[in-house]
């Protein structure tokens, strides 16, 4: 999806997955997916310790099985995690059986029961496959920070424009959206701050 919100008739194709939380409080739940990676968690993870914040880390098994110890300080700091597939695969272009394998292969390394679809890409017939085993979790703010051809300044004006009670906003912990998401988190931390949201993790 390459818009900031999800298209108004997802939610409803997909009614048990989550996209938006807690709507009547000022509470907001910062998740990071694609990582866990060396030249990028460790900084995403001490921005969150100079704030205080726990957040959800939707983790590509791969990358677990690659950097163990770098997924246990995730876990150890304190924040939650989820199940982002073994190899980041895309929900349209991979049988139901297959992608259950998948993510099966990866829930072997993370132990969670939440589940997020790479790219937002999900059938009816995996919707209802997943959520017989896990609770998926899509979003309600999509920063882009993955978008080299984007600024810092614009993905903390995503925030800044479209943040509401209950967004659960998606950053990466990935090496595409490093320069961005270093350089935005901090700032939309603080804006989200003094709008008064809390943040809480999934």
């Amino acid at each position: 999806m390459l818009i900031e919100r999800p298209l108004f008739f997802l939610p409803w194709l997909f009614p048990k997955a989550w996209w938006r939380k807690d709507k009547n409080h000022k509470v907001v739940f910062l998740t990071f997916d694609d990582g866990p990676v060396p030249e990028v968690t460790p900084d995403v993870l001490a921005i969150l310790d100079q704030f205080d914040i726990k957040a959800t880390f939707f983790c590509v098994g791969d990358n677990v099985r690659k950097y163990p110890e770098l997924f246990q300080e995730v876990i150890d700091k304190g924040h939650h995690i989820g199940n982002h597939t073994f190899n980041h695969i895309k929900g349209f272009s991979w049988s139901v059986d297959k992608y259950l394998d998948n993510v099966a292969k990866a829930a072997r390394l993370i132990d969670s029961t939440l589940v997020r679809p790479p790219h937002g890409q999900m059938t009816p017939a995996l919707y209802q496959a997943l959520s017989r085993s896990y609770q998926i979790v899509m979003w309600d703010l999509i920063t882009r920070d993955y978008n080299q051809s984007f600024s810092p300044e614009r993905i903390l004006k995503n925030v800044q424009r479209y943040v509401r009670n209950g967004s659960i906003i998606v950053f990466h912990d990935s090496l595409k959206a490093k320069r961005n998401v270093l350089t935005a988190l901090p700032k939309a931390i603080l804006f989200l701050q003094k709008q008064g949201y809390q943040f809480q993790t999934l």
